[in-house]
């Protein structure tokens, strides 16, 4: 069985708490080198997590003849250009979400990408592999809550630190770009369209210059969705997918434990019932079906086009807060 040999830009905490551990359960994948500025972290963090080899900076990783695939996990304004990079070095990559700090931006990778056909690029939207995510969309589309016509969703953290990446700004900080796209990518993906109007409302950080709270409706002509996401809010998630007959509700659809079941409420023409899934690790099945992708050549499961759509009605937010006004899309 054939298994992809991974390197992974940057040690972040997340990368060391989430991708590898979650990767190294991978049948189709497994992290062999790690980058980092700082060797001695690098160093460590290898030690700790069993990778093989370390590199003291990413024009070493992307360099490297074994490495087959890249995992960007660098802060936003990174992803676009390190991505390009590992491209132009021969590697296939995975890139965390947002693709890019807006549309324009995100755009250039497609070019990029383009300009490589034989290599697999994809945005890292790993709650889209979640079986409860494909649970909700088969029962939609099986009727089970009739014409879906409603989403509403809440994702929020409370997060202060004036060092965090998300809390800075020019860098891709604040809370639309970091959470808010999720948001905004799960109604895109159970409706399966795109929408043709956005109204936006932002509450930024006196201090820090970033989103710190942002709400918005997104209008897909007879159905919508509504979002609110924020960074100095209590943490709390949640998902309502309401139709003429009934609604489904996700508990944690984001950031669902992978060693807890998963569950969903459903309420179909006044029967609740609630569906238990067995724990499994997204961020697992996102690594194989990517390596998938690339070992039998593929289409990926999530194209660029999408990630370029999601970052367009993101932008599209984000004007309307400016103007207080409605954006189209169209």
């Amino acid at each position: 069985m054939k298994r992809l040999r991974w390197g992974v830009l940057s040690t972040s905490r997340f990368a060391q708490q989430k991708i590898v551990p979650a990767m190294q359960d991978c049948q189709y994948a497994e992290v062999t080198a790690i980058a980092s500025r700082d060797r001695d972290k690098a160093s460590e963090v290898a030690s700790r997590l069993g990778i093989a080899k370390v590199h003291d900076s990413y024009e070493s990783l992307l360099a490297d003849p074994e490495i087959e695939v890249v995992y960007n996990p660098l802060p936003n304004h990174l992803h676009v250009p390190l991505s390009i990079a590992a491209l132009e070095a021969g590697k296939h990559v995975l890139c965390e979400k947002p693709l890019g700090l807006d549309a324009a931006d995100a755009t250039r990778l497609l070019e990029a990408a383009q300009r490589h056909p034989h290599l697999k690029v994809m945005e890292a939207f790993m709650y889209r592999f979640h079986p409860q995510w494909q649970t909700a969309q088969q029962l939609v589309a099986a009727g089970r809550i009739g014409r879906p016509l409603t989403i509403h969703s809440f994702f929020s953290y409370f997060n202060t630190d004036p060092a965090n990446v998300r809390n800075r700004e020019g860098i891709g900080g604040g809370g639309l770009l970091d959470i808010g796209c999720y948001c905004i990518s799960l109604a895109r993906f159970i409706f399966g369209d795109e929408p043709r109007r956005v109204v936006g409302l932002i509450e930024n950080d006196p201090d820090f210059r970033v989103d710190r709270r942002a709400s918005a409706i997104l209008d897909f002509g007879e159905r919508t969705a509504t979002f609110t996401c924020s960074t100095q809010l209590v943490p709390y998630q949640r998902v309502q997918i309401l139709g003429d007959r009934g609604r489904i509700e996700i508990e944690v659809p984001f950031n669902q434990m992978p060693d807890r079941p998963a569950r969903l409420f459903v309420d179909s023409a006044g029967e609740l019932e609630e569906v238990i899934l067995p724990p499994s690790n997204q961020y697992t099945i996102q690594g194989d079906l990517f390596s998938l992708a690339v070992i039998n050549d593929t289409p990926v499961p999530t194209p660029l086009e999408d990630a370029i759509s999601n970052m367009r009605v993101i932008d599209a937010v984000f004007a309307s807060a400016r103007r207080g006004s409605w954006v189209d899309l169209d």
